[in-house]
C-alpha cells in the first residue's frame, strides 16, 4: 500500500513538474533589461558566444563586447573600419570581424581583443560565417556580389566564389558539407558545396522577397530566411521545398533560431517588434507571439542558454504634433538621440 501511495505522489509530481516546464517554455518574452553603450547611432551585426558569456555588437568602427551574465561592457575590438559583422570560434581562441570600408577581414586574439592580422576579401564584406568541417571563414561580399573563403588557421584564401547576387546572411551544415547563403536582389538561396567552393543548387524564396537574415535547424533541416516583405519563410534545407511562411513585421534583418526551445525568430526595424514562431504536431509553423521593441531595432542575436535576444537600439527624439491639415512626415528614421545607443535584451525571465 505504502508503495502504491508512494509512486502514486511520484507521478502527480512528475506531471507537476512537467507542466512547470511546459508552463516555463511558453511564458512569454518581454524586455528583461537595456544595456546601455553611448556612442555613434549606426550599428550592425550582432554575436553570441554562449561558451565565453560574451556579447559582440558592430557598432560604428568597432565591436563593443559585453559580458551577458553582467550586462555590462568589458571590451572593444578597434581598427575595423565599417564593421558588419563579427563571429566568436572559441576552438580556435579566434574571432573574425568583416571590415566593409576596407575590403578586409580582421583576424582577432580573443583573450586580449587585439588584431592579429587582416585577410582581403571582395567589396564590402557583410555577413560571416565559420564552416567547421573544413575549419573556414566564408566573408559574404555585397558589392563584390561574391563570398571570400580562408583559413581560419593561417588566413589564407581559398576560394572567392561567384553567388550571381547580392549576398546576405549565411548558414553552414557540415554534416552534408554544404553552406547556405540568400541573395537579397534575386530572392534565391545558394547552396554551396564545401569541399570544391562552388555553388550546385540555387531555390527560389518565393514567395519571400528581398531576404536578410537566415537561421538554421540542423536537427530537422530547415532554414529560416527573414523576407523584407514583412514575411519569414521556412525552406527544407534538403531540396529547397517552402515548408510554411509566417507573416511578420515591416523591415525585416535578422533571423534566429532556438534548438533548445524549437522556437523560430525575425526582428522587423520599421515594425519594431521580434515575431516569434513555432511549429504544431503537423509540421506548420505559425507565430505565437509579438513582442514590441524599439524603432529601428532590426538585428538580433540569441543566447541559447538563457534563451534571451539581443537587439542593438537607439533612441529618437518624440515628433512634435504636424498642424492640423499639414502632410504627413517622410518614412525616413531621420536623427537619434546623440550617445543613445543601446542593446535590449529580451527574454522569459524576471526583469531587471
Amino acid at each position: 500500500m505504502k508503495t502504491r501511495i508512494l509512486l502514486l505522489c511520484l507521478g502527480i509530481a512528475a506531471l507537476t513538474f512537467g507542466g512547470l516546464i511546459a508552463y516555463a517554455a511558453d511564458e512569454p518574452y518581454h524586455l528583461i533589461t537595456e544595456i546601455k553603450i553611448g556612442g555613434p547611432g549606426n550599428w550592425d551585426y550582432l554575436h553570441v558566444d554562449a561558451e565565453a558569456r560574451r556579447l559582440y555588437v558592430a557598432h560604428g568602427a568597432s565591436v563593443n563586447v559585453i559580458d551577458i551574465d553582467k550586462n555590462t561592457v568589458v571590451g572593444e575590438i578597434t581598427e575595423t573600419p565599417g564593421v558588419h559583422g563579427f563571429i566568436a570560434v572559441p576552438s580556435l581562441g579566434r574571432g573574425f570581424t568583416t571590415n566593409g570600408q576596407e575590403n578586409k577581414a580582421s583576424v582577432v586574439d580573443l583573450k586580449t581583443l587585439k588584431t592579429l592580422s587582416k585577410v582581403d576579401t571582395g567589396g564590402n564584406p557583410d555577413a560571416l560565417l565559420f564552416e567547421p568541417k573544413k575549419q573556414e571563414i566564408y566573408t559574404f561580399n555585397g558589392r563584390g556580389a561574391n563570398a571570400t573563403v580562408f583559413s581560419a588557421t593561417t588566413g589564407a584564401v581559398v576560394a572567392t566564389i561567384p553567388l550571381g547576387g547580392k549576398p546576405e546572411t549565411g548558414v553552414a551544415d557540415p554534416s552534408v558539407s554544404r553552406v547556405y547563403v540568400n541573395n537579397e536582389d534575386t530572392s534565391e538561396v545558394k547552396v554551396i558545396d564545401v569541399n570544391t567552393h562552388t555553388v550546385v543548387a540555387t531555390w527560389p524564396l518565393a514567395p519571400g522577397m528581398t531576404p536578410t537574415g537566415m537561421a538554421f535547424d540542423a536537427k530537422n533541416h530547415l532554414l529560416f530566411v527573414g523576407c523584407s516583405n514583412s514575411m519569414m519563410v521556412v525552406m527544407d534545407s534538403t531540396n529547397g521545398k517552402i515548408v510554411s511562411t509566417v507573416p511578420a513585421g515591416a523591415g525585416i534583418d535578422a533571423s534566429a533560431f532556438d534548438p533548445g526551445t524549437g522556437l523560430a525568430y525575425v526582428s522587423a526595424g520599421q515594425g519594431a517588434a521580434v515575431t516569434i514562431a513555432k511549429a504544431d504536431a503537423s509540421g506548420k509553423w505559425s507565430a505565437i507571439q509579438t513582442v514590441q521593441t524599439s524603432r529601428g531595432a532590426r538585428t538580433m542575436a540569441l543566447d541559447p542558454k538563457t534563451h534571451n535576444i539581443y537587439l542593438s537600439a537607439v533612441e529618437y527624439p518624440q515628433a512634435p504634433a504636424a498642424p492640423a491639415g499639414a502632410a504627413p512626415a517622410g518614412r525616413g528614421r531621420g536623427a537619434s538621440v546623440p550617445d543613445s545607443f543601446k542593446v535590449m535584451v529580451f527574454g522569459t525571465g524576471p526583469a531587471k
